[in-house]
């Protein structure tokens, strides 16, 4: 099975190495007439019983320039801030190194046909309490959990435990090539707690792999994890080179993948103190690619051009995204004797999934997403040398029907997405890249609205 590189690190997480047998080399004996030949070393055993390590990461520094002061050094799927506003019309200027990450893999020896190996990996990235200065933000980030997984492979079924990607949209396999943190707008990029079985079908030329998972839920008062399942299917003979994120470099498979989601939500009535609620069924679809359309090795990397594309459609899944939401929130509640403030609706599901329209129904809030990117090589450096592109498309077809007169100018409904970037691995253990990035997103009254990126970053790969 053609391994999923990890975005950061030099493999996939949760992939258990192979074990290597050790071999003793024969010692030199003191010489003897006729000497007769050293006999050969004993065949090694199948397994030495050793448990195989490792530590990896990345230091990561960045300086990122913003015409706005719309977003942090993560801008995923955050508001734009208008022209005529004064975070609209003033400038950023962010230095950072909150997505540096540290990683450790732990593989136990192969034991009666099964291996089991585990996967603890950190960044800076955690989030902060509101009102926090922005020098303890930038300068003392929190560390927090990335992946912490377990995988048990058998010749029938994996089984893997703990937090790691979703199953949905094959991640981290189809992430795009990017200077910029992800997720970037109009990305799949999440990971939860999770139970999943996999089995992949071998063969010479093609490997089929499916899996399902049972997922924590968007809403734990739903009472029901989420289901996720997934078909993904990799050409073995057409492989090329590609990055995932800024650090993830590998020679992969083709492949194309399909996962779908299903979930349940459940919004308490718009009341002070509801008795009842309206129960909805959540749902995504994501389509996924990697075509590496000019072959390369881990010899020669000149001239390899690799392409990736992902398109979602579904209700109810902004979680999924980065920090989306639109901008809708929830109404106040009724009030009938007009006091000030209106009384606030408080809810157990997390705001951009799902909300009561004008009518005051419970609606589940639609997206769908399309992006790709592409990756070239150049003959520079063996190369060393390269350049990428993504462009990424954003929409809600339903979120303006939750919007109230008053908030026409809080919420977007529709973003676009592109940036360039160029690359170089110095040496195998430092990189340099740069980023120009444009943002655009439509809001509900008509207007839109601009940020332009400009970031350079620095990775130091271990």
């Amino acid at each position: 099975m053609p391994s999923a590189p990890a975005e950061a690190a030099p493999a996939a997480p949760v992939t258990a190495p192979v074990v290597v047998p050790a071999t003793s080399a024969p010692t030199a004996a003191a010489p003897v007439a006729p000497a007769a030949p050293a006999p050969a070393p004993a065949p090694a055993a199948a397994s030495d019983n050793k448990w195989l390590p490792t530590f990896y990461g990345f230091v990561e520094a960045d300086m990122i320039y913003d015409s706005t002061q719309s977003f942090d050094d993560l801008a995923g799927n955050a508001s734009i801030a208008r022209k005529g506003s004064y975070a609209g019309d003033n400038s950023r200027f962010t230095f950072g190194a909150r997505n540096s990450r540290i990683g450790f893999k732990l593989a136990a020896p192969e034991y009666h046909e099964v291996r089991a190996s585990a996967v603890l990996e950190m960044d800076f990235l955690g989030k902060q309490p509101t009102g926090t200065s922005e020098s303890t933000v930038l300068t003392s980030p929190l560390f927090r959990v990335r992946h912490m997984a377990m995988k048990v492979e058998t010749p029938y079924v994996d089984v893997l435990a703990g937090q790691t990607w979703q199953l949905f949209g094959w991640q981290p396999y189809f992430h795009p090539n990017t200077v910029q943190i992800q997720g970037v707008p109009g990305q799949i990029y999440s990971r939860s707690p999770q139970l999943r079985l996999s089995h992949v079908f071998k063969s010479d030329d093609v490997n089929i792999e499916i899996a399902a998972a049972a997922v924590r839920p968007a809403q734990r008062d739903a009472g029901t994890p989420d289901g996720q399942f997934g078909a993904r299917v990799y050409l073995n003979n057409w492989k090329g080179l590609r990055t995932t994120g800024g650090t993830g470099t590998a020679i992969d498979s083709a492949a194309l993948g399909i996962s779908g989601l299903g979930r349940r939500l459940r919004l308490p009535d718009l009341a002070a103190a509801p008795k009842g609620a309206t129960t909805k069924a959540g749902w995504g679809v994501s389509v996924d690619a990697l075509l590496p359309i000019i072959a390369a090795t881990a010899e020669s990397r000149s001239n390899a051009l690799s392409v990736t594309g992902s398109f979602v459609r579904g209700a109810g899944i902004a979680d999924l995204y980065t920090g989306l939401s639109g901008g809708i929130s929830y109404p106040s509640l009724p009030n009938p004797s007009n006091a000030s403030p209106a009384p606030a609706y408080n809810s157990t599901i997390d705001p951009g999934l799902l909300s009561f329209d004008a009518n005051g129904g419970a609606r589940l809030i639609n997206w769908q997403s399309l992006i790709v990117g592409a990756q070239y090589y150049l003959p520079i450096d063996n190369g060393h040398v390269w350049v990428s592109s993504n462009y990424s498309r954003l929409f809600s077809n339903n979120a303006r029907d939750f919007v109230p007169p008053a908030s026409a100018s809080k919420v977007f409904f529709r973003s676009q997405w592109a940036d360039a970037n160029l690359f170089w691995d110095a040496t195998p253990q430092l990189r340099l890249g740069a980023e120009l990035a444009w943002f655009q997103q439509k809001y509900v009254d008509g207007v839109k609205a601009h940020d332009e990126r400009v970031q350079l970053s620095t990775f130091y790969l271990f």
